[in-house]
């Protein structure tokens, strides 16, 4: 069974944490203040966007100076009683075994107050009350919602991780998993995830499973894909949601239309429920909700749009029954990826038909069907009547290329050089091994 990246490769101490030098120094200094007594703001809220080592710190730093780390997801702890319990307990009592105690109550943004109104209250009490560090984490420390915990906090912000600090620290976690990745692909990656360590990470354990070597080609249909926070986390609160609720609140954590969630879901979907009686009935409720998704917007009959969306969210979530837990991999779309990789092409064809159209009064879709076929065989036989035809259609170089067939070959080559650069490395590694093999 595959173990997360994530979970593999998480930072044991504060100097194997990437980024955010300043942040993680306020921390620890924050921190080292308790040994002479507790400081004026008894809590900590590390703040900034999802991915940007705030969690992380916290373990590390626990790992570092010796703390027993009491880590609670206040998100999941919904009920104030629930967290007066569990994190009020650990924060009043004494140290254990004579090591210090360190409370973090993760995502402190995420309580919902309209289950239980008393959750602020109880973590305020929690922190007036406390006998050794307490730590908040939030991506938006300014929710009204948590305001009064804001006010009482220590604020150590943290920011998104630049290309500078990344790609290092990216290097090493490749090497150790004796993967090589372009340089331009694993920029790539790190600018479409916007500096969010988490995406990064699982993205290239999505893009590197079953290879060894990524390169930019593999990678440039990322530039396709829309993301708030990440749509891995909307996927898992799909396939992992306890209840109909969590599933279909899955819609609201990711930035991407219904269109293309629906196409992650059915990728996805035979990775995730590995039982087939599973399987066929989560394909049941996709195929329901692609009729609906369908119908809706022939008939513009926007009453059936919740149906398809409890089918591919809730729908798909309660058919887990079967299916062992197990961490897989996400999979970007294939469909999509297909589309992205002709994306280029495809436009090309749409410009040149419209030139067509416009001598014959087609459409450029009816040009493109009817007369682009004919057309690409003349320039590809007969280069004199081709150049007559690019000049009455007013084709520049690129749409001349494309219909002779000479940007295919130009590609083609292009993608056989770094295949024989890769057969050369790989089979330089190979002789090396030989070499030190035969020496010992």
């Amino acid at each position: 069974m595959p173990v997360p990246w994530t979970v593999k490769h998480r930072p044991k101490t504060l100097s194997d944490v990437a980024g955010n030098k300043e942040a993680k120094e306020a921390f620890a200094n924050w921190i080292r203040s308790w040994q002479k007594g507790a400081p004026p703001k008894k809590a900590a809220l590390l703040h900034g966007p999802p991915g940007t080592g705030k969690t992380v710190t916290v373990q590390a730093a626990a790992n570092d100076m010796g703390f027993d780390l009491v880590e609670i997801n206040a998100s999941d702890k919904r009920t104030g009683e629930q967290l007066r319990r569990i994190a009020g307990g650990a924060a009043t009592q004494g140290e254990l075994f004579g090591r210090n105690r360190l409370i973090l109550l993760d995502e402190i943004d995420g309580i919902n107050l309209a289950e239980d109104a008393g959750a602020i209250p109880a973590v305020i009490e929690t922190i007036e009350q406390a006998r050794c560090p307490i730590v908040l984490t939030a991506n938006d420390p300014w929710d009204p919602k948590i305001r009064p915990l804001r006010e009482l906090c220590f604020l150590v912000e943290f920011k998104r991780i630049g290309v500078r600090d990344s790609v290092p620290y990216l290097r090493k976690l490749l090497a150790s998993e004796e993967i090589e990745v372009d340089e331009q692909a694993l920029r790539l990656i790190i600018d479409r995830n916007e500096g969010d360590m988490r995406s990064i990470i699982n993205d290239l354990q999505t893009f590197t499973t079953g290879r060894k070597i990524l390169s930019y080609a593999d990678v440039e249909w990322l530039s396709w894909r829309d993301r708030k926070e990440t749509i891995f986390d909307a996927l898992r609160s799909v396939f992992f949601a306890k209840n109909c609720i969590q599933a279909r609140r899955s819609t609201d954590m990711a930035d991407v239309d219904l269109d293309m969630f629906f196409e992650w879901i059915y990728e996805n979907a035979p990775l995730q429920l590995t039982d087939p009686r599973d399987l066929s009935e989560a394909m049941d409720a996709l195929s329901r909700a692609d009729v609906y998704l369908s119908r809706t917007r022939r008939l513009q009959a926007w009453e059936l749009f919740p149906f398809a969306l409890n089918e591919m969210t809730a729908g798909v979530a309660m058919s887990k029954e079967r299916t062992k837990p197990a961490w897989v991999p996400m999979r970007f779309p294939s469909r999509i990826m297909s589309l992205s990789r002709t994306k280029k092409q495809r436009a090309l064809r749409r410009d040149i038909g419209a030139k067509i159209g416009a001598k014959t009064h087609l459409s450029s879709g009816g040009a493109v069907k009817h007369f682009l076929p004919y057309v690409s065989f003349i320039f590809q036989s007969n280069p004199k009547a081709a150049s007559e035809i690019a000049k009455w259609l007013d084709l520049d170089d690129e749409m001349a290329q494309y219909l002779s067939g000479k940007a295919a070959q130009a590609k083609a080559r292009r993608k056989e050089k770094p295949v024989r650069a890769r057969k050369r490395r790989a089979l330089a590694r190979k002789v090396s091994r030989r070499r030190k093999a035969a020496a010992s």
